[in-house]
């Protein structure tokens, strides 16, 4: 099936008769268990459930910019039930496929906008969102407009005062994006954090980097330790060590905006 973004496929998972992996243009965008929501494949998504999993319980408000297979909507849905979500996805053609094939789980509160993340963003009330995740990748990389500072000032303005940002983009040697994009988040929040494999943060590989952001009391002990416990550990980098890790970094802007490298085939591209 074509998509605005390009080719997408389903293929099922032989190990794992209610998974699902959706590819497009054969790169690697989201994993969903129809038959367990909680399950959480891919290990970014995992380091997003740890800074969530932290947080207050009950409900939360929250915007997903970037649509895929709602891995982590669903999530949400069966962890905290009742949380009012909307996911934000431009691909109609790929909102239809997960609707018939990847049904959302029952009782759910999941609304889904065919809007882009910067439109979607911009029509939402202030203080309407306790989360916002931002999660959207074409061809494997990050689109420059939605990591710059006017987009983080207008994420600023959507979350709640204690609400938190959720980022998640790829960088590779010497990870010139990642630290220009924390240097961006810093002009909006005050509370910032790193969580990504060690040898991704120390520039000598390509992967995920997840950025978290508050304008206070992030769950720094907890996501420590979440992250030390997980089958790959991942590293935590705040405070001071990111203080060092974004040191001379510009922000991003508008005029100046920058998207996210492009990763090597072989790490997200199914088939060559």
């Amino acid at each position: 099936m074509r998509g605005a973004a390009g080719e997408i496929e389903l293929l099922a998972d032989d190990d794992n008769p209610g998974g699902w992996l959706l590819l497009i243009d054969r790169i690697r965008q989201s994993y969903v268990d129809l038959d367990d929501p909680t399950y959480l494949d891919f290990e970014y998504v995992q380091a997003f459930a740890d800074v969530i999993d932290a947080l207050p319980p009950g409900p939360l408000a929250v915007t997903h910019v970037g649509g895929g297979g709602a891995t982590l909507a669903r999530w949400l849905a069966v962890t905290r039930p009742g949380s009012p979500q909307i996911v934000l996805e431009p691909d109609a053609e790929l909102i239809e496929l997960v609707r018939r094939r990847l049904p959302l789980p029952r009782g759910h509160r999941i609304r889904i906008r065919p809007v882009d993340g910067r439109t979607g963003v911009a029509a939402l009330k202030d203080a309407s969102a306790d989360v916002l995740v931002l999660d959207a990748f074409q061809g494997g990389r990050v689109p420059g407009e939605l990591t710059t500072t006017e987009f983080l000032a207008e994420v600023a303005r959507v979350l709640r005062p204690d609400g938190v940002f959720l980022a998640n983009v790829a960088d590779g040697p010497p990870v010139r994006y990642a630290r220009r994009l924390v240097a961006t988040v810093r002009q909006h929040f005050a509370d910032v954090l790193v969580v990504a494999d060690p040898a991704i943060v120390k520039g000598r590989r390509h992967g995920n980097v997840v950025l978290a952001a508050a304008r206070h009391g992030l769950p720094l002990a907890q996501v420590q330790r979440a992250s030390a416990a997980a089958p790959f550990p991942r590293s935590v980098t705040a405070g001071a060590a990111l203080d060092r890790f974004a040191a001379g970094a510009a922000p991003l802007t508008d005029a100046d905006p920058m998207r996210s490298p492009t990763p090597p085939d072989e790490m997200w591209r199914v088939g060559g």
